[in-house]
């Protein structure tokens, strides 16, 4: 990866930390430019390119909040970290209104700090690199012979799909409540499945990825569990298209036991008024769930149009949750409005056995993560 393309922006008030931070990083790979304040870090966007943006909330002058919402009234792509060491519900559904890519609570362990901008810059590369490659494509289509063998290998991806379960537990029932569909492809060129999804976009074959994934998914749903629940991930704009989620659909079968799991969220806010299509998915015995509580989003509207029967409380917020006051504080208010509100939350990204007692004790009921087991072939309810 180039220099230009792992460039992170540090934003704090604080010399210390902004000074072990941007140490931290470069020790780490990145590009650091350091920045003491929101009017400098404004300066600095103005000049450079950055591949992710971290910003601590609670600065003077211009505060983290503010940065985010200049920034997003010209770019709203780039991943911006927020990190605050006072959380609050507002301020976290500020964040997430503005479009934050990851909200931290302090103090930031370095491997979380790392991981968080690791993945952000890897988003924001996969961003750049769709955007050049349409934009290519857009103006000269793709070279013949490249664009031969890339259907080729989406081709032989298509024909070697593979479908596997990650379970979703209740702690209260001591069983799986249901399991998460997962796609995997043995084609090596395309077994990552961010991979598949790009390229399939690319191509302008994600229609018929889709219809492929779904159609694996209901070969599989015979042999579901009785009582247990099949989450299957779905892309905003496939909402529009009848034929994935109607009766025709391959998934229309099951519909009762299967939960639309709504994922990125932000392009809903292009979508317009989806109350109708929102009714008639649940006419046909469909819920909805929705992913990422807690991380940022273009908007909440998505969040009132859906009316989600499940919600997923982010990883960000449940890694390291047994030794973070400060995440357990802000869970315990997100566990408290989702019951108001008559949602269901799932806790994902569990690794510990102390973050899931932790989760228990904050009133948490669903969880899921590697410490139940690794995605399987088969619907397996693991031991609890």
């Amino acid at each position: 990866m180039s220099e230009h393309h792992r460039r992170v922006l540090i934003v704090d008030d604080d010399a210390a930390v902004l000074q072990a931070s941007s140490m931290l990083l470069s020790r780490s790979g990145f590009v650091v430019d350091p920045a003491p304040s929101g009017e400098v870090a404004l300066r600095l966007i103005a000049e450079r390119t950055y591949s992710a943006i971290l910003s601590d909330i609670n600065m003077d002058g211009m505060s983290g909040l503010d940065l985010l919402r200049t920034i997003r009234e010209r770019d709203l792509d780039t991943p911006v970290i927020l990190i605050t060491g006072g959380p609050s519900l507002q301020t976290a559904i500020d964040a997430m209104a503005w479009g934050a890519h990851r909200y931290l609570l302090k103090p930031v362990a370095p491997k979380e700090l790392i991981e968080a901008v690791t993945r952000a810059v890897l988003l924001s590369d996969l961003a750049r690199l769709k955007r050049e490659a349409f934009a290519l494509r857009g103006a000269q289509g793709l070279p013949v012979d490249d664009e031969k063998a890339l259907n080729a290998s989406f081709t032989r991806a298509l024909d070697r799909l593979a479908i596997v379960f990650h379970p979703i537990v209740s702690m209260r029932q001591r069983r799986a409540l249901g399991f998460e569909a997962l796609v995997r492809s043995a084609e090596p060129t395309l077994e990552h499945p961010e991979a598949l999804l790009g390229t399939a976009s690319l191509l302008g074959r994600s229609d018929e990825l889709t219809r492929a994934i779904y159609t694996k998914i209901a070969s599989h749903a015979p042999s579901l569990p009785d009582g247990r629940l099949l989450f299957v991930n779905v892309h905003p704009p496939d909402l529009l298209d009848h034929s994935l989620h109607g009766l025709g659909s391959p998934l229309a079968p099951f519909a009762e036991r299967i939960v639309l799991e709504i994922t990125e969220r932000a392009s809903i806010e292009k979508m317009g008024d989806i109350s109708n299509i929102v009714r008639d998915l649940r006419l046909l015995g469909y819920r909805l769930a929705v992913d990422d509580l807690g991380t940022g989003y273009a908007g909440l509207s998505s969040f009132t149009q859906l009316s989600p029967e499940i919600v997923k409380l982010d990883r960000s917020l449940v890694e390291g949750i047994d030794e973070n006051p400060t995440k357990q504080r802000v869970v315990r208010a997100m566990l408290q409005l989702c019951e108001d509100l008559k949602m269901q939350v799932i806790s994902e990204g569990i690794e510990k056995a102390s973050e899931r007692d932790a989760l228990v004790s904050l009133g948490a009921d669903l969880l899921q993560g590697y410490l139940f087991g690794m995605p399987a072939s088969h619907f397996n309810d693991p031991p609890i």
